[in-house]
């Protein structure tokens, strides 16, 4: 069974419109209407979830939710047959605005709340609860920003205890919460980079910067690294090689983007699981990650997209 925690999950909210006007002047025009929209539960953890529970893998969602939105993610995720374990917070739930503009869905606007707080009384509520589900966990996965009131080191400590219930740890977050969640060697490392393309004191300008710091990451312990490169290729750095992954798939054939990075992440742990090579774990993730790309439904569950984008796929030793 397969622990995902979220512990600043989010609504998303996406707007599809033809042309995003931007004012320069009080006295323009300012509307722009939305050709459609979408709202779903949110946040990287929960994102995997998703994707996990549409190929029929056990899983367990877990966090902090509160207020409307709150139910708005429970609800959301018990439709789509995740089952759900979070702790209910004063604090409403963040949301999160996503905006497409026609012809431009390769570069999508997103405005992302910062999140309530979660009180000391919650969080050892939570954490209660999170030690009592370990026993029954073979991977746990720790994703996404934290709430306030939370220390930076909390993933440090969820994934130690993890580990020694016997779990294998994939962490995809950034800044010091990353950092810091080092020291507990996770199994796979997913860094998000889309605020700072900057990680171990390497600038993410070059594919050689990237193997360094994915070369650095490794010598900490961690099994698999892997470091966005393009919209389209990643590479994955572990200690028996690095690898270049990527598609020929151009990006005006993008009509979401939004959680196609997490379901990349969820097609490499679902391969992972089913003991499959790093290779065919890189190959089906990515074109997990394409097929949500280029759909406007946020995840792609469907397995036989999935297996047609892994013809546009490649993974080469580098």
């Amino acid at each position: 069974m397969i622990i995902t925690v979220t512990l600043n999950p989010a609504v998303d909210k996406v707007y599809w419109v033809e042309q995003l006007r931007i004012c320069e002047v009080t006295e323009e025009e300012f509307l722009t209407r939305a050709i459609r929209s979408a709202t779903s539960a949110g946040g990287k953890g929960v994102n995997m979830s998703v994707f996990l529970s549409s190929m029929g893998m056990e899983n367990v969602a877990m966090g902090f939710v509160g207020g409307h939105t709150g139910h708005v993610i429970v609800r959301d995720l018990r439709d789509r047959g995740v089952t759900t374990n979070f702790i209910w917070t004063r604090e409403e739930t963040r949301t999160n605005v996503t905006v497409l503009e026609k012809g431009r869905e390769s570069v999508p606007l997103f405005i992302g709340e910062p999140g309530g707080g979660v009180t000391p009384h919650e969080m050892e509520r939570f954490m209660r609860r999170y030690r009592r589900m370990l026993p029954r966990a073979e991977w746990v996965v720790l994703a996404g920003s934290l709430p306030g009131g939370v220390d930076a080191g909390m993933y440090l400590e969820l994934a130690s205890m993890a580990q020694d219930a016997g779990a294998k740890v994939v962490l995809s977050s950034g800044g010091e919460p990353l950092l810091r969640s080092f020291e507990a060697c996770p199994y796979l490392v997913k860094p998000d980079t889309r605020e700072h393309r900057e990680l171990m004191g390497f600038d993410l300008a070059s594919r050689e910067k990237i193997v360094e710091a994915g070369r650095r990451i490794v010598s900490c312990g961690a099994e698999m690294v892997v470091i966005s490169h393009q919209v389209t290729g990643d590479i994955a750095v572990t200690r028996d090689g690095v690898w270049e992954i990527k598609s020929a798939v151009p990006t005006g054939e993008f009509r979401n983007l939004v959680g196609a990075d997490d379901v990349f992440l969820a097609g490499i742990l679902y391969r992972l699981v089913q003991e499959d090579s790093v290779q065919e774990a890189l190959r089906f993730g990515l074109a997990a990650g394409l097929a949500s790309a280029e759909s406007d439904e946020k995840v792609c569950g469907d397995i036989h997209r999935i297996e047609a984008e892994m013809e546009k796929v490649t993974v080469e030793r580098i």
